[in-house]
């Protein structure tokens, strides 16, 4: 103790508390040696010092601290040193620290050493730590390590002089080096402030009189969220999280009504859709069926795309889930087709082919949707408010016939025009329908993994188009073929979560059609769409029902539902027109293909929208302006053409 307080305590800092913490420490070692020593002399074949010598090799004069194992054979009795100690012999030194500075110890566990070997070393320790403190404040220009060993020191040895490292560098020079700038890692501030200012500029409005003062408050809170979606400060989910935080806080919306989008099948069965997605990728079963595609119709980009095409309109009569015919079937053949020609997300290649393809696929979509009244779940809700509003009756038969010609004009067009807007990189490729059939050549016969992929896949198409005759929802369809997968282990629950794109989507789909949904439980789409029914009352027929159509079409940018959508705003915007001396089965017929057609427009609009959006191929910004684009060619396309159309049927 006192050797060691000598070495380590400055003369002028010797204070009652490094005394008295000295004798402590001393106290508290002699206690654990003394009970050490009698455990070694009773069992000395317990001591790890008789099995081996201990090399030290310390300080910055010596080094940096390491321990050396050596065998007892090769130690021989310290000369003019206490019994108990021995050494490798060391040619011209027989002190304990030799000429190389190195140190051995290696105590024999003789009744008279082990209880003081144990003292000395335990002692040692923890007087270190309680000296540590007060001597590396009187100098602050020795590390840690260099204090520490110092006091591990044997006692009565020399202490060689300890320099500073330059492995470690001084308190001083600590506090003298610059502090690193600090990087905002959170919201992107300028969207963040357009975000917030939208919505608190429109809340400043006054309330139109006889309106609700929530419904006003909610629509200044969804135009924000647009708001923020389009700008992106943060991701799609966290914004359409953090509205609804808002809507709860300022009382405009309890959870309940913040939350009730989570029990509408859409969203789960959009989150559902992915799942089945990575099975598809997983198994290998998407990039056989895409190989399949481009070795029959892979030398163009077009030709693959309008296989695609065709395939999906083929089916839409049969499927009336738009958001599971698109992101249950072809939204998987759409990835596997992709990454098979090379276009993956995120590193670049995204508009080799990924990007066209998710943008025509989606687009052609809401067409097929049109196109025949199962082809969409709210197409036959539009037939049952065109009945009670006009009282005549669009059967399935009728409702095809008038689509038809505006629908391949549409399916042809369509797919044209986004391949002048989002051209794909790869155009013609003559040779990869023989890099496919090398391909399947090389996956071999199908595998088990995949005959279980596809029969689960059939079985959830099969009660998507019959399960409607025995009461099976479409949900509950596709939660048959995914426990199919679970069950079988094609899939497992952590694969499930790991799919962040769904749950996202899951987020920010449900958050819109939660206050969508509000909106119009509010008055507020009534109050709109009479506000537009007063205003063209006295204008001519053509102009009154062009303003209503262009109304009906882009006020869907405030609806995440096409059945919402439909069912504030269909009934109303029709007995105008009726009024004003339009058709009313050709209006009615018109008014419903267009609630299937603007759900173009953005990337929440319809059931096909969030699954192609969500593969990330295809940035927001060009989501909507490609969807805009579209919407001016599909409204001269049903309304000029159709208009013909209808004309020679006999509806006009």
């Amino acid at each position: 103790f006192f050797s060691g307080h000598t070495m380590l305590a400055p003369q002028t800092n010797r204070s009652p508390q490094v005394w008295v913490g000295g004798l402590c420490a001393a106290m508290i070692g002699l206690t654990v040696g003394v009970s050490v020593g009698r455990a070694t002399r009773a069992a000395p074949e317990t001591n790890l010092f008789a099995q081996t010598a201990t090399t030290v090799h310390p300080g910055v004069v010596w080094g940096a601290p390491r321990v050396v194992r050596l065998p007892p054979q090769n130690l021989r009795p310290l000369q003019n040193a206490d019994s108990h100690l021995r050494v490798p012999p060391v040619q011209g030194s027989t002190a304990a620290r030799s000429t190389d500075g190195l140190v051995y110890v290696n105590p024999v566990p003789t009744k008279e050493s082990s209880m003081a070997i144990y003292g000395i070393l335990s002692t040692a320790v923890v007087m270190a730590g309680l000296l540590l403190r007060r001597a590396r404040a009187q100098d602050a220009t020795l590390t840690s390590g260099q204090w520490a060993m110092a006091a591990l020191a044997m006692p009565g040895g020399d202490i060689p002089k300890v320099v500073p490292t330059a492995a470690e560098p001084s308190t001083a020079a600590i506090a003298a080096a610059p502090t690193p700038e600090y990087t905002w890692k959170g919201a992107k501030l300028k969207p963040l402030a357009i975000t917030i200012g939208v919505g608190l500029l429109f809340s400043l409005i006054p309330c139109p009189a006889g309106l609700n003062p929530k419904a006003w408050q909610l629509l200044a809170i969804f135009l924000s969220t647009i708001t923020g979606i389009i700008t992106g400060p943060l991701p799609l989910g966290a914004v359409a999280l953090l509205a609804l935080g808002v809507c709860m806080l300022t009382g405009t919306l309890t959870f309940a009504q913040a939350f009730s989008a989570m029990g509408s099948e859409i969203p789960w069965l959009i989150a559902l859709a992915f799942f089945f997605a990575r099975g598809f990728i997983k198994t290998g079963l998407g990039n056989r069926v895409a190989y399949q595609f481009v070795k029959m119709f892979g030398k163009t980009s077009l030709g693959l795309t309008y296989s695609l095409v065709l395939s999906e309109a083929v089916l839409a009569p049969a499927i009336p889930s738009v958001a599971a015919r698109a992101g249950g079937i072809f939204l998987p053949l759409v990835k596997a087709l992709s990454e098979a020609c090379g276009s993956r997300v995120g590193d670049g290649t995204e508009r080799k082919l990924g990007a066209y393809l998710c943008l025509t696929c989606f687009q052609t979509s809401v067409v097929s949707s049109a196109m025949f009244l199962t082809a969409m779940a709210a197409n036959p809700l539009s037939a049952q408010l065109a009945l009670a509003a006009t009282g005549q009756s669009i059967s399935w038969g009728l409702w095809a016939m008038a689509a038809i010609v505006p629908g391949i004009a549409s399916l042809i067009l369509i797919p044209l025009v986004v391949y002048v807007l989002a051209p794909p990189e790869i155009k013609s490729s003559p040779e990869a329908p023989e890099q496919a059939a090398k391909k399947l050549e090389e996956m071999g016969p199908v595998s088990v993994d995949q005959k279980i992929m596809s029969i689960s896949l059939l079985t959830t198409v099969g009660l998507w188009i019959f399960g409607s005759s025995i009461g099976v929802g479409s949900v509950a369809a596709a939660l048959v073929g995914l426990g199919a997968l679970l069950v079988s282990g094609v899939l497992s629950w952590g694969e499930c979560l790991k799919e962040t794109v769904a749950w996202d989507t899951l987020t920010w789909f449900g958050a819109l059609i939660a206050m969508a949904g509000q909106l119009n439980s509010m008055g507020l789409i009534k109050w709109f769409a009479a506000s537009v029914t007063s205003l063209v009352g006295g204008m001519p027929i053509t102009i009154a029902i062009s303003i209503l159509v262009l109304v009906y079409y882009y006020s869907h940018y405030f609806f995440a539902s096409g059945a919402a959508h439909i069912g504030a705003m269909y009934a109303a915007f029709l007995a105008v027109a009726v009024s004003l001396g339009a058709p009313p089965l050709a209006t009615a017929l018109l008014l419903a293909f267009l609630s299937n057609l603007m759900g173009g427009l953005t990337h929440y609009g319809i059931g096909s929208a969030p699954p192609y959006f969500g593969t990330g191929y295809v940035e927001l910004k060009e989501w909507w302006f490609v969807g805009a684009v579209c919407s001016v060619v599909n409204l001269a396309i049903w309304c000029g053409l159709g208009g013909a159309w209808w004309k020679i049927l006999g509806l006009i």
